[in-house]
């Protein structure tokens, strides 16, 4: 049975608690905020609930219930935007938005449901914020929400600059996963657009105007001390520092701050003996820790840090104890741990030792497999000063020949299913020395398994070399480590103009270019199948086809647990099954002993997850090359003399079962509904509000604000012609209400107010058709030009077949009505070439309910008569989808009438047997 038990876009349900016999039993409720304490000293562990966590889960529970009271307009606009599951392909994560709403609960939210509630220091003059989310909880999107969240505000508020700011301070460990948050810049390819952060264009725009900049922590070290040779200038200040550090930023106060990976950033309280030894221990750089607070901390004094976000997986701080090594961040506010994660299927589900049949640890009685460095055998001899060739530890070699029988039915199947990289193993150890002995020993023939003795596809990532490269320095010399990393990529399957630009860097480059491409087809790491590593690597690494992990360290903390077998956790693909829930995908792991876990010896082995297809642009297809001029908007020319023929304008159909006009409420207390005190609210009692006069002027002044640009004569006659025109149209047989009772005056009155925007949008087409001058296309100026051939390669695991007649390899099928379109593409002769238009950038800029939109037609082809003809495939009309295609038809008229790019068309087929009658009809014209 799998673990994953909750839908991930849905408040947690319930969870698994340990049960009789070991076993695992569901408890029909949330998971409580909690974590695991190991008491290394007396081998046990316990659990901590936490507490303040619980209450606050609670707090923003009712708050948002109640309607977010003592939010600010823009927040709300931005809450129901992000709740708005319509408004973005895939909803956010639960987690996603708990998180943001605990954020704002705590900075906006109505005093009376904040109180009591007190959020510890860590220390400093600043005020910290954590939210405690797993590995591939989305905790990027969650940032990008934050900025948003602050940009807007500040904008709108300027006043309120204790609670807002539109200067950001985005704080990265290394290189890594500063390249990673670079879609937190406010410009094109960005987050905020991917998952359409923003509720209207306005908006987005606002955003642009926000300063954010990302740096890694190592930009707030101190200068270094100048050589006595040279004229000294004194300790840089703390407002040169700042200058320094913060460059354009620097001119801004009250400025935000967000940690990501915040762990590595914490204030070390003088009461805390830990040594720096101690604190590697547990894999914290206690340097970075300091230095990264004393740097805000020098910020803090000459531009004030308004409020820090801090984003962890595992914010643990050493506490200098014995029997707790580490303890969680006090000012932690929302909390989706690991657990949480395995059960909503955010991530992989880890598998470990349960039983073997030798014997078992004397102390624990577990396998010894479990916790593989608590055996002393292990413990001892990989803890000293070892060469390479020395042979590993019995167990060990027991453990690999176990593990490695499995990753090789791992290969086996992911080969067999099309994978183009192998799943990976990955060994974290405890020092450089085990992991050269590993690394002999898959290299040199020691392993047992053929398929695992392959050099050149075995990497052994040094630590200092990478730590280099996370800060952009070079390490010392090592030219046998250069030749190992050349023999890597000269042994590799991937492209020769890659190659040529791989033997071009040096070798932190090329080694941080083959680890962060662990498993990625086309780059350096594509080809590996064995990573062998003494740091946890970098955060932000998320190859995702880690499928076995090997534990050959000490392993005292949660913090270490989860980080290593975090390496592991992300996901291949998203399937859900029929109940809404992600199929399960398991890492199994050796020697990191985790506080849960399935067994790994019963039932039907999981099928490998599916292949992901590469879809890029053939080269040798640069004939199949379509072309098209990217325009922000088309301008309409109007006549001064406004001229509409009523008899060629369709019927407009107001459909009453979408819009609401009553409402009934009833009082709820303790989750129960009173219906004797029902409360109803209707529209109909307000006939003041709905007089026909005011919706004439109404829908006019929207009219006018969408032709005026174009409109060649005086403003004022034309709004005079457009009261006109609406009154006509109002009052016309033209404006249809399918339902008797909705045609009552009043309530036919009021379903016109409430549909306004598309009482708007029809007469503006209608408008624009018959008293249209010339339409103007206005050009992207930074990109006039799209073409298939400028795509970047992307990866999908949807269905696709390879395409003949097409620039791009492949058709992605989102349908079967676009497999039959594409097939009959390549088989009619009048088509010279086509492309599914995916990741291609070809859009239409359209109006609906006020806001500018994205519509993206399904199809570009290229007849032999030279016409390109722009294709959607549709199963059902709209208004929005009519609404689409008139400013479709508006672009295609712009661009015959501009000229350069030939005769364009477009059409649309609501059923597949059209695609035929459309091809036929436009390749008969001349």
């Amino acid at each position: 049975m799998s673990l994953i038990i909750n839908r991930p876009w849905e408040r947690p349900a319930q969870h698994w608690v340990e049960g009789k016999g070991g076993k695992l039993e569901i408890k029909p409720e949330r998971r409580p905020a909690s974590y695991d304490v190991f008491d290394a000293r007396n081998n046990t562990k316990r659990t901590e609930e936490l507490a303040m966590v619980n209450t606050i889960r609670t707090r923003v529970d009712r708050w948002r219930e109640d309607g977010y009271p003592g939010v600010t307009i823009i927040t709300r606009k931005l809450l129901e935007h992000w709740h708005d599951e319509t408004a973005r392909q895939h909803p956010f994560y639960f987690c996603q938005l708990e998180a943001i709403e605990t954020l704002i609960w705590w900075v906006e939210g109505a005093e009376a449901y904040r109180q009591g509630i007190y959020v510890p220091s860590d220390g400093g003059p600043w005020q910290r914020l954590c939210n405690k989310m797993a590995t591939g909880a989305g905790k990027t999107t969650v940032m990008a929400m934050i900025i948003t969240w602050q940009v807007l505000n500040a904008q709108t508020y300027p006043k309120r600059n204790k609670d807002f700011s539109r200067a950001v301070f985005i704080v990265a460990p290394g290189l890594t996963v500063k390249g990673r948050l670079q879609v937190l810049m406010p410009s094109e390819g960005s987050y905020y657009d991917e998952f359409n952060l923003c509720p209207s264009e306005s908006m987005r725009q606002k955003l642009n105007q926000a300063e954010v900049l990302i740096e890694n922590w190592h930009t707030l070290m101190p200068l270094k001390e100048q050589d006595r040779s040279v004229v000294k200038k004194g300790k840089e200040s703390d407002e040169a520092f700042t200058r320094r550090v913060l460059g354009k930023l620097s001119a801004y106060k009250d400025i935000i701050v967000i940690n990501d990976e915040a762990h590595h950033a914490y204030r070390k309280p003088s009461e805390v003996k830990i040594s720096k030894k101690q604190a590697e221990e547990h894999g914290i750089d206690l340097e970075e820790a300091t230095r990264w607070i004393e740097g805000l901390d020098r910020i803090h004094k000459t531009r004030r840090i308004q409020r820090c976000f801090d984003l962890s997986a595992t914010p643990f701080a050493p506490t200098g104890k014995k029997s707790t090594d580490t303890a969680l961040f006090d000012w932690i506010i929302s909390d989706f741990g690991l657990n949480d994660a395995i059960e909503a299927g955010l991530v992989k589900t880890p598998r470990v030792v349960v039983r073997d049949d030798a014997l078992p640890d004397s102390k624990t009685l577990q396998s010894k497999l479990y916790h593989i460095y608590r055996d002393p055998s292990v413990s001892e001899d990989l803890n000293r000063r070892a060469e390479p060739h020395e042979a590993l530890p019995k167990l060990v070699r027991d453990a690999y020949t176990l593990l490695g029988a499995d990753w090789r039915e791992a290969v086996k199947a992911w080969a067999q299913s099309g994978h183009h990289s192998p799943p990976v193993m990955l060994t974290v150890c405890n020092r450089t020395e085990t992991a050269a002995r590993i690394e002999h020993y898959f290299n040199q023939g020691d392993a047992h398994w053929p398929e695992l003795q392959a050099p050149n596809k075995t990497l052994r990532v040094d630590s200092k070399v990478l730590d280099k490269a996370e800060v952009g320095e070079t390490a010392t010399s090592n030219k046998e480590y250069d030749k190992r990393l050349q023999e890597i990529i000269e042994a590799s399957s991937i492209s020769e103009t890659r190659k040529q630009y791989l033997r071009t860097l040096k070798k932190e480059e090329l080694l941080r270019e083959i680890v962060d491409n662990v498993g990625k087809r086309g780059k350096a790491g594509q080809d590996l199948q064995n990573v062998i590593s003494v740091a946890m690597l970098s955060e932000g690494w998320d190859a995702k086809n880690v499928t076995h992990i090997m534990g050959l360290r000490a392993f005292t903390s949660q913090l270490l647990c989860e980080q290593v077998v975090g390496r592991g956790l992300r996901r291949v693909s998203y399937d859900r099954d029929e109940n809404g829930l992600f199929l399960p995908e398991y890492v199994n792991v050796f020697g990191v002993p985790l506080t849960i876990s399935e067994a790994g010896d019963t039932g039907v082995a999981p099928p490998p997850p599916k292949p992901a297809t590469q879809i890029e642009v053939i080269p040798e297809r640069s004939s199949l090359e379509i072309r098209w001029p990217n325009i922000l908007r088309v301008e309409t020319i109007i006549k001064p003399q406004l001229a509409i023929d009523w008899a060629q304008v369709e019927p407009l159909t107001i459909d009453p079962s979408n819009t609401p006009i009553s409402a009934e409420l009833a009082p709820a207390l303790g989750g129960v509904t009173d219906l004797g005190k029902v409360t109803e609210f209707d529209l109909e009692k307000l006939p003041d509000g709905f007089r026909l006069q005011r919706l004439v002027f109404q829908a006019a002044r929207k009219v006018f604000a969408e032709l005026r640009h174009g409109f060649s004569g005086n403003n004022e006659y034309l709004a005079a012609q457009l009261v006109r025109i609406v009154e006509e149209f109002l009052k016309s047989d033209l404006l249809k209400i399918p339902s008797l009772f909705h045609n009552d005056p009043l309530r036919r009155r009021i379903l016109i107010a409430l549909n306004v925007d598309l009482v708007v949008r029809h007469l503006v087409e209608k408008i624009s058709e018959q008293s249209a001058e010339r339409l103007t296309p206005v050009y992207d100026e930074e990109n006039p030009i799209g073409s298939t051939g400028q795509m970047r390669t992307w990866y999908t695991t949807k269905p696709c077949f390879p395409t003949i007649k097409s620039h791009i390899s492949h058709m992605v099928g989102d349908s079967t009505w676009e497999g039959y379109a594409a097939n009959a593409f390549e088989k009619r002769d009048e088509v010279v070439a086509y492309a599914k238009n995916d990741h291609l950038g070809f859009q239409v800029y359209y109006m609906w309910s006020g806001s500018r939109r994205r519509y993206i037609p399904d199809f570009i082809v290229r007849l032999e008569n030279g016409i390109t003809l722009a294709l959607e495939i549709k199963g059902t009309d709209s208004p929005q989808n009519k609404a689409k295609r008139g400013a479709l038809n508006e672009w295609v008229k712009a661009i015959n009438t501009a000229g350069g790019f030939g005769q364009w068309t477009w059409d649309v087929a609501f059923k597949p047997e059209q695609v035929h009658d459309i091809l036929d009809r436009f390749s008969n014209l001349n």
